[in-house]
């Protein structure tokens, strides 16, 4: 099989397309998935960069990428909630559930991080959908329960998982200021945004006062983030720990998050899809051949929403 991989830890330019990759093994509890589709993640840089090479070294060859949508064509023992034809999608990312990469034309994925695809969009839009996802419920639904009338600040409100979770706080009934960059402004108000600062132009610390959360999805100050919160309030943080004393002090929670995909938050994203509540945003689609070009493209444009790589 076609198969985009690496040989050893590095940068973009060691990847590339195997046309004569062996097809994985499904092992107990996994699928065998037909990959229609994959989208790219920023995970994906760290774990090719061998940041997580200690607690869970590639073996290499490795197939490269995480996100998957495509089609079920072999069970493991122990596979009792999905069957061969299912139309699905989730998480194939080797060091994050124990199966192989997504950027092939078959995957093996543990069926516990697998849903069955949303009906309302195609493999292409489903594919941009499982980590950002995922990390939007778990931060808004499950870590801050946000609750309608309550404001919330979003830092990074045009990529990945920033434009799902405006949609999912505005859903919500919640009040919503992103931080984005100049030109994605009209993005993000077009997704729902109440109040979109330009993180090039304006200091939020000027602008956001005593809200009720904050989720961090992209890289920047925790701590001025820390004292936009009224007390009692909770900052949630995808990109690593807050000053925890400063947090003390400020009578704030802060809860570091790793995302977990499961089935059941891809069947809570697949309801939120089909009952049109949340659309995917899918910036830029490239074929299997480009995928050096289309990590290339996702880690120098900084894209909105998502970067697909179409497979079949």
């Amino acid at each position: 099989m076609k198969a985009a991989q690496i040989d050893r830890y590095g940068g973009t330019e060691l990847i590339h397309v195997d046309p004569n990759a062996p097809k994985p093994t499904v092992q107990v509890g996994q699928v065998l998935v037909e990959v229609h589709a994959a989208s790219l993640n920023p995970v994906d840089i760290s774990v090719r960069a061998g940041h997580f090479q200690e607690m869970m070294p590639l073996q290499f060859p490795a197939t490269v990428g995480g996100d998957f949508a495509g089609v079920v064509r072999e069970l493991g023992d122990g596979v009792t909630d999905l069957k061969i034809g299912d139309e699905v999608y989730g998480q194939a990312l080797v060091i994050m559930n124990g199966g192989s990469g997504s950027l092939a034309e078959y995957t093996a994925a543990q069926s516990g991080k697998t849903g069955l695809k949303p009906k309302r969009v195609d493999m292409t839009e489903a594919a941009s959908l499982p980590l950002v996802g995922a990390s939007a419920i778990q931060a808004i639904e499950e870590h801050i329960d946000l609750q309608s009338g309550q404001k919330l600040f979003i830092q990074g409100g045009a990529g990945g998982i920033g434009s799902l979770a405006i949609q999912l706080a505005k859903l919500r009934g919640a009040y919503v200021a992103a931080t984005v960059a100049t030109d994605d402004v009209e993005f993000a108000k077009s997704l729902g945004a109440d109040e979109v600062i330009d993180y090039k132009t304006q200091d939020f610390r000027t602008v956001v006062k005593d809200y009720d959360a904050v989720f961090v999805t992209a890289f920047g100050t925790q701590d001025d983030s820390l004292k936009v919160l009224k007390k009692g309030g909770v900052l949630v943080s995808m990109v690593g720990p807050a000053d925890e004393a400063l947090a003390r002090e400020l009578d704030v929670t802060v809860i570091p998050q790793m995302t977990q995909t499961s089935t059941k938050q891809l069947t809570r994203l697949a309801e939120l899809i089909d009952n049109g509540n949340i659309k995917p945003q899918v910036e830029k689609v490239f074929p299997l051949d480009q995928t050096k070009e289309a990590y290339e493209y996702f880690e120098k444009k900084r894209p909105r929403g998502k970067v697909v790589v179409t497979i079949k």
